[in-house]
């Protein structure tokens, strides 16, 4: 009897935890140096939204990312969620409502990927995602490049092929796909990739990359001192890439855990994260 109430107050605990963690978010700055910035500069990194909303029609997020004032916002992917007949709504309000003043560089997400690419199972709904958001502040970068040129950056939104979000195993990405896909960076410029699946950080950083922002993970769903994210969507236990800034090969990656989650709304002591980050010139 003893144990059974014990593990019904652990239930009731991680329950509790995981919809309290599951309903907050957090603002984290980052402060990074890169090279060939022209001057520096701020902004917002949002990642896998998943059509979560917080508050009244997304009020207090909206009110955040407005509080930091950001030069441009980049969208890492997965503002939606891979659901046949989905209200995409929620999602598609949140941008257009930020691209009344902020310029936004949208790069695609297995999610998204996923509704455009399997049109036999969810129709027309990508065309309409484009659709809603046809507006001159939102660039929606499918493999392809923008440039902001205050500051000397590129910026390239980078959609992986969905089998290298497969499940139990990280597949090899194959010799020059990233030059296929999006073209080969630009020496000259500062080269951001976004591209939303962190596995794959040391290729990005062979491309070129001096900045890559990613997502997918959800900081690993569960956080445990010293351990970090628990699980990854692949289902792999305690990923290499959970969330927060990596480096390598003369890249700086910044993972963020994202904004919402699909499936089970849960988070264990790992709230969602907002990213305020400045760039420095090197």
């Amino acid at each position: 009897m003893i144990i059974l109430i014990i593990l019904m107050l652990v239930f009731v605990f991680f329950l509790t935890i995981g919809l309290i963690d599951g309903n907050r978010f957090a603002v984290v700055e980052e402060e990074i140096m890169l090279p060939k910035l022209q001057k520096e500069c701020k902004f917002v990194l949002i990642s896998d939204v998943h059509n979560k909303v917080y508050g009244n029609k997304n009020a207090p997020f909206i009110k955040a990312v407005r509080k930091i004032k950001p030069d441009f916002i980049v969208l890492a992917g997965d503002l939606v969620t891979s659901k046949a007949g989905e209200d995409m709504t929620p999602g598609i309000e949140l941008v257009k409502e930020l691209g009344q003043d902020f310029k936004i560089y949208y790069g695609l997400g297995n999610h998204e990927s996923k509704i455009k690419e399997q049109y036999d199972v969810f129709g027309n709904q990508f065309e309409l995602l484009e659709k809603k958001l046809k507006n001159e502040n939102i660039v929606m970068l499918v493999n392809k490049s923008a440039e902001i040129p205050e500051y000397n950056i590129k910026i390239t939104g980078l959609e992986l092929s969905l089998e290298y979000f497969a499940h139990f195993k990280l597949r090899k990405m194959e010799e020059g796909y990233l030059e296929n896909a999006v073209g080969k960076a630009d020496k000259k410029k500062c080269n951001i990739l976004i591209a939303h699946n962190p596995d794959y950080f040391p290729e990005y950083a062979k491309w070129g990359a001096d900045f890559v922002l990613s997502g997918h993970v959800h900081g690993g769903i569960m956080r445990l001192p010293f351990l970090g994210g628990v699980i990854a969507p692949s289902y792999k236990l305690f990923p290499k890439y959970d969330g927060g800034v990596y480096r390598g090969d003369g890249s700086v990656m910044l993972l963020g855990r994202g904004m919402g989650s699909h499936t089970l709304p849960f988070r264990f002591f790992n709230p969602a994260q907002l990213y305020a980050v400045t760039l420095k010139p090197r």
